[in-house]
């Protein structure tokens, strides 16, 4: 500040301004676009407290085209539209957030004021007519453009009268008329109002009191049409529902209803928040808590659909609706949507569907990932839970907080579960039966045995039907089994090419680290300082761990994949396999029980530590849900009764497997761990069936979780 010798004068005083057009250009930019309009002003519909409102298209002959929205809501009094309604960003709605009518209340929706801004907008000239019960009624006109043509907002006016013998409403109400519109209405843009209509309300809510009827252009004076979402959205093939806490865990229940025919199943289960939080990417990890979410508790409702030729042709004729009506049905609500005390807060276009990015993540899991398309989801948030989650102020998105990144991952987290509780009604590989006896039944041998018998007799062709219709339902069926057993077996293909992408990039990396290493070794070793000392080990366990990764893929990545000729000593793998997982071991407080034995068993070291990493693993994260103080897993080694093979047992007190889940924790790609591929389990049973043994899951576990027992041969027995 430069000193010029007179700080004796004083400040002076100028008015502050504002031009009248900026309710022109506050419609611009906060009202994303016409359809968005329309519905704040209905949203204003419900705020008043409405049961219906109706948003008609017409022609006055004498202003020309016009938009109307009415609704039989508490209306307006003079003091309202005078302190309230003229009044530019005013905090009424926010002093009042609750509105009631007798025994009734609602939370309002319309905290932002884009009511006048969003009439603003669609059209230059607008009329209004409303009354509170027991109130005059009142008629108020405004002109934008004689107002936007003004110098001053100060000097800018409505028009306004009191109806003295006629209203429109039976008790009280409200009727908006918007002429002058800014756009034209055809026929998609009326469509895609009447989709954002459907849904303002979502098709599966509580509010039940709230209706909208539309009348679209040409239409006015034909009857209106009830703003309704088909049937069949409240019976979906896959559907997950449940609650989240203050803390941030979720309690879920999963269903499967077959369309038309087969069995449906249910689960109930949870997810902590820590085992949400073990599924963060690292940046995310140091920016929240590992204690507990604070983005408030929330439900969610998340139905999902397959929808092939196949299964949009069953629903339509299960619901007797046409085909191509499920897909535009699905992909009207498609994605999930985000509803503030009942009432749609996100997204408001179809733009912003995938708010989540659920299709980027697609391409970045194994397995099977649903699409937007494929979902429509209803998250109920509440503004006395959930104050920090709020939308912008286009509505599009949400505004960038730390408790909206937990409210998003664990979302994430929900639909994941979905995927995997899916994956496993969608494909149920039999393995009990062997692939060739499946090609069997697509012989035609048997059957034309029976037909040359009947031939023989004189039978006639009417009794060569029933034996027709019998291998029709056979090939039916062996036609089913064997596409199932191709999703399986190709998505082994699948992991197959990827992991022998990651076996070979990790080698190449790892021979390299450890060329450096032992460079670093003898140019500059040995390390009298620890500290060097102590980094320079990490390192090499670092690159241990890279090569065991390695070793876990090999059998995968390769068919030709051939067994190292060595042994391995059982109890030493498994104290490497759980010093490897020391870290988390002592966090989460997990006592580990190993057998001072020794037994040599002839498995390559690579594909022991492979089979036993993979339990481990499982068991810690799955610790997660236990006691603090009841956090332990055991091992135990039993020679079988015949003497050239071990049994090995591994016990958990974690929550347990379901007993229904006993064979399906070992098919490919299901998992119920957030972030999982699905395949840890897959690889160790397949690399004990390698060894001519087997691996099971028993029911109950001996320590009350999760118990696996798996055999090995002897080395030299």
């Amino acid at each position: 500040m430069v000193d010029d010798g007179n700080d004796e004068l004083e400040f002076m005083s100028l008015p502050l301004r504002m031009h009248p057009r900026v309710f022109a250009a506050l419609g611009a930019d906060l009202v994303t676009n016409d359809v968005v309009a329309v519905i704040e002003l209905v949203k204003n519909s419900y705020d008043a407290f409405a049961r219906n409102v109706w948003v008609r298209f017409g022609h006055d002959p004498e202003r020309g085209e016009y938009i109307e929205v009415e609704d039989d809501g508490q209306g307006m009094t003079q003091d309202i539209i005078e302190d309230v309604w003229c009044v530019v960003a005013t905090p009424y709605k926010e002093m009042h957030q609750m509105v009631s009518k007798g025994k009734r209340t609602r939370r309002v929706v319309g905290e932002k004021g884009l009511g006048r801004l969003s009439v603003a907008r669609l059209g230059d000239r607008f009329n209004m007519i409303t009354q509170a019960r027991g109130s005059d009624c009142l008629e108020v006109e405004v002109n934008w453009a004689d107002i936007a043509s003004g110098e001053d907002v100060s000097e800018s006016f409505v028009r306004f009268r009191i109806l003295s013998n006629t209203s429109p409403f039976k008790q009280s109400g409200t009727l908006l008329r918007i002429y002058d519109l800014q756009s034209t209405w055809d026929e998609d843009r009326v469509s895609d109002l009447e989709e954002n209509l459907a849904r303002l309300i979502s098709p599966f809510s509580e509010v039940a009191d709230f209706n909208i009827y539309l009348s679209k252009p040409g239409e006015l004076g034909t009857g209106e049409v009830k703003i309704v979402s088909p049937e069949f959205l409240n019976k979906p093939m896959y559907a997950i529902t449940g609650e989240v806490d203050d803390s941030g865990s979720v309690t879920y229940q999963y269903r499967y209803s077959p369309v038309s025919r087969g069995k449906g199943r249910k689960k109930t289960s949870s997810v902590a928040w820590q085992q949400v939080y073990d599924t963060l990417t690292v940046q995310l990890k140091s920016r929240l808590s590992a204690e507990m979410a604070h983005c408030g508790g929330f439900s969610f409702d998340i139905r999902a659909w397959d929808i092939t030729s196949a299964d949009t042709q069953e629903i339509g004729q299960r619901f007797n609706i046409k085909k191509g009506r499920v897909r535009e049905a699905i992909k009207v609500h498609k994605g999930i949507s985000v509803y503030r005390d009942g009432v749609l807060a996100l997204p408001k276009t179809d733009s912003a569907r995938d708010w989540l990015g659920l299709d980027l993540r697609r391409i970045s899991r194994v397995g099977t990932r649903l699409s937007t398309n494929q979902l429509v989801g209803y998250v109920s948030i509440s503004a006395d839970r959930n104050p920090r989650i709020e939308d912008t102020s286009d509505r599009e998105r949400l505004v960038s907080r730390l408790e909206v990144s937990e409210f998003e991952e664990i979302l994430k987290v929900v639909v994941f579960t979905l995927e995997n509780e899916r994956d496993q009604d969608r494909v149920r590989p039999e393995r009990v039966t062997p692939l060739e006896d499946l090609f069997e039944s697509l012989k035609a041998t048997e059957v034309i045995a029976k037909v040359e018998a009947l031939a023989k007799k004189g039978a006639d062709a009417t009794e060569v039907v029933p034996i027709l219709e019998e291998f029709d339902a056979d090939l039916d069926d062996a036609k089913d089994k064997i596409q199932k057993r191709f999703v399986f077996y190709s998505r082994l293909a699948t992991v197959g090419t990827i992991a022998q992408m990651l076996v070979h990039e990790i080698r190449n990396k790892t021979t390299a680290f450890g060329s450096f290493l032992k460079y670093i070794r003898k140019n500059f070793g040995p390390f009298n300082d620890d500290e060097v000392e102590g980094e320079y080990q990490h390192a090499r366990e670092s690159v241990r761990g890279l090569e065991q990764l390695a070793d876990t893929f090999s059998p995968l990545a390769s068919r030709a994949f051939r067994r190292r000729k060595r042994d391995s000593i059982l109890e030493k793998r498994i104290q490497e396999c759980v010093n490897l997982q020391r870290g988390e071991i002592e966090k989460k407080g997990i006592n580990c029980i190993i057998p001072d034995s020794s037994t040599r068993v002839a498995v390559d070291p690579g594909e022991l530590d492979s089979i036993l990493l993979n339990l481990i693993i499982n068991a810690t994260y799955w610790l997660n849900e236990s006691p603090a103080d009841n956090r332990e897993i055991s091992f135990q080694v039993k020679q079988k009764d015949r003497g050239d093979r071990v049994q090995v047992w591994v016990h958990d007190s974690g929550p347990g497997i379901r007993e229904d889940d006993l064979e399906k924790i070992f098919w490919p790609g299901i998992t119920n761990k957030p972030g999982g591929i699905g395949m840890g389990l897959t690889v160790a049973s397949e690399l004990v069936s390698e060894y001519e043994g087997r691996m099971a899951a028993v029911h109950p576990g001996v320590l009350g979780g999760a118990t696996f027992v798996f055999d090995l041969p002897l080395k030299n027995a």
